[in-house]
């Protein structure tokens, strides 16, 4: 493999995600030509930019031990040294020290977030990220919102479920006709539409509604998003635009 074919080395990529003048002439060929590199060092920037508006907020702090962990544990590596025995005997020989063998891209990313951390930029935000990520939701039901009778718009409903047991109503409604200036309200009914709950109001297409933790989506699994005037009344005006229910 010709010099020009090698990657662009890890210490070059991370010095130019920080805006330094870095890498050989052969490497700066490479890396205008080489897409993988070229899609490195983007995220690299990208990192570094997240870092400097974190800083922008105020002084950036060390972070504690676990957030290595974390980010040692996303990566795959195993980030603390090896443990060599202080005192060996007077005869004993000191046992060959053998590092994992880790994946180029593993190595690199390591690479970049040890030297990022000694330049002072996984700190503070975004450390913090990485400690306190916590798992996307899960979308346990779902619903396709169709029309009602005097409209042509239509939509879609999502339950979601957090890691903590809360549970959101993700609501997207479109096509609602022009000039429509009331305010359009979510609801939950039950299917004979015998009771309704309701979950607030919705501004724009989309929207996101907590739902309240001793609602049995079961017994409510109709979606409803209604046409509301604007007369002070809290009562659901019987105009729906759009309803489905829930797969529950």
């Amino acid at each position: 493999m010709s010099p020009s074919d090698a990657h662009v080395d890890d210490d070059a990529l991370s010095l130019l995600a920080l805006g330094e003048d870095a890498g050989s002439v052969e490497e700066q060929e490479h890396l205008a030509t080489c897409p993988g590199c070229t899609d490195e060092l983007a995220h690299l920037r990208a990192l570094v930019g997240v870092a400097r508006a974190a800083d922008a907020d105020g002084p950036l702090v060390a972070p504690a031990p676990h957030v290595w962990e974390r980010v040692a544990e996303e990566l795959g590596l195993n980030p603390a040294p090896m443990e060599v025995d202080s005192a060996p005997g007077a005869d004993a020989e000191p046992e060959e020290q053998l590092a994992p063998v880790v994946p180029l891209r593993a190595r690199r990313a390591w690479a970049w977030v040890a030297g990022a951390a000694a330049a002072g930029l996984v700190i503070g935000g975004v450390g913090t990220w990485w400690a306190t990520r916590e798992p996307a939701p899960t979308v346990v039901a779902s619903a396709t919102l169709e029309a009602l009778p005097g409209w042509e718009a239509h939509g879609t409903a999502e339950l979601e479920t957090a890691a903590d047991g809360s549970r959101v109503l993700v609501v997207d409604v479109s096509g609602v006709a022009p000039g429509d200036d009331g305010l359009r309200e979510v609801w939950l009914l039950r299917p004979d539409v015998s009771g309704l709950v309701s979950l607030g109001l919705l501004t724009g297409d989309t929207g996101r509604f907590a739902l309240p933790d001793d609602l049995d989506v079961d017994e409510f699994p109709v979606v409803d998003v209604s046409a509301e005037p604007l007369d002070g009344d809290p009562a659901h005006s019987g105009d729906s635009i759009v309803r489905g229910t829930l797969d529950v």
